[in-house]
């Protein structure tokens, strides 16, 4: 009976989990379910284990399992273990891994789009659309200019969970809870190499901080990375939401961040689509103080920034987005635009026709 009961665990169980993951990619109803139903609950579970620790379990999680996977066989062969029973137990440890992975958080890749949840068609690219979108973001980027940045994490974590706290449940997030707080990386000169500035865990619910962050990069990438951890998984959503999040304080520092935040995506957006004379003309309309900070970010970021590990690290996560569903990779990130001009507040709230929209 133990061995059957054994059996069952080892074979059955993970063998039912894999089938509703491949369920799940193919059927966006059931990922809808499981991030509207099953996630809020689990990742609040999650991150109320990872609190209780200052550091990333995340991190610790991933470097035990490579460790292990280097170690095993050699502690296998000295205890009289062949190859292939070494191999078969390290496919299995994986698939454990692998399972986890998606029913932690990864099943959020296959649920229904922002688009569809809130029932707004995309808009279709107008040219006067566009411009009147680049006027007004310029505008309010300028004006909400701030030299001097300090910030108090708790007071700017706390309006963004308020701002979260406050949606309307039909656009999918889960709940925010007051214990859920990004921490930062152990790993930090690791991840600046490779040019990330934040990163959702998704085996105990923790969102992940880059230390390396710019003062003006700081409140758009904790509402990026809070987002994932409400059960957002598109980059372009995760961007839309940091940019509503910044936009909804009563602070013009954090609104100026917000602006600031989306600039490198209005850029290449901008870049693509109009004549490169008119673009140049826009570029000038941007106040000289934003484009010097502009620089400074992207001056500070290559002295960190490794080519080599970069590189590779840029094709696994654009080829890691593609093979989940997000069929632009790493061009995702930008999309946020198409996001914003179709629902350009979200107090406009679900609706049918984005016209409706201020």
């Amino acid at each position: 009976m133990k061995a059957i009961r054994f059996s069952v665990l080892r074979y059955v169980l993970p063998a039912c989990f894999l089938l509703y993951i491949v369920l799940c990619r193919f059927c966006p109803v059931l990922a809808e379910g499981y991030a509207r139903h099953v996630y809020p609950c689990l990742s609040a579970f999650l991150s109320a284990v990872a609190s209780i620790f200052p550091f990333s379990l995340e991190e610790v999680l991933v470097v035990g399992v490579m460790l292990w996977v280097v170690a095993y066989p050699f502690f296998g062969l000295r205890k009289g273990k062949n190859w292939k029973s070494i191999g078969g137990r390290e496919i299995e440890v994986l698939a454990w891994i692998y399972i986890w992975f998606y029913l932690g958080w990864g099943l959020t890749y296959f649920r229904y789009p922002l688009y569809s949840r809130v029932r707004v068609t995309p808009v279709r690219y107008e040219e006067q659309a566009f411009q009147r979108f680049l006027r007004t973001y310029t505008d309010s980027l300028n004006h909400t200019y701030r030299a001097d940045l300090d910030w108090e994490m708790k007071d700017m974590g706390q309006q963004i969970k308020d701002f979260y706290g406050k949606l309307s449940s039909a656009f999918g997030l889960a709940v925010p809870k007051s214990y859920q707080t990004p921490k930062y990386f152990t790993f930090t000169s690791l991840y600046s190499g490779v040019g990330v500035l934040g990163s959702m865990g998704p085996f105990f619910a923790e969102a992940q901080l880059n230390a390396d962050l710019l003062p003006v990069q700081l409140p758009f990438t904790y509402a990026h990375e809070y987002s994932h951890l409400l059960g957002v998984s598109s980059e372009a959503e995760a961007n839309y939401w940091a940019y509503q999040a910044c936009l909804s304080s009563s602070s013009p520092a954090m609104r100026y961040c917000g602006y600031f935040g989306i600039l490198p995506y209005v850029l290449a957006n901008a870049s693509s689509l109009l004549p490169k004379d008119e673009f140049r003309e826009w570029v000038k309309t941007i106040r000289l103080e934003v484009i010097r900070e502009y620089e400074r970010r992207r001056t500070y970021w290559a002295g960190l920034y490794s080519p080599s590990i970069g590189r590779l690290q840029d094709y696994l996560y654009d080829w890691f987005l593609k093979s989940n569903q997000i069929s632009s990779g790493r061009k995702n990130y930008a999309e946020v635009i198409g996001i914003i001009l179709s629902i350009p507040s979200v107090s406009c709230g679900p609706t049918a026709d984005h016209r409706a929209c201020p």
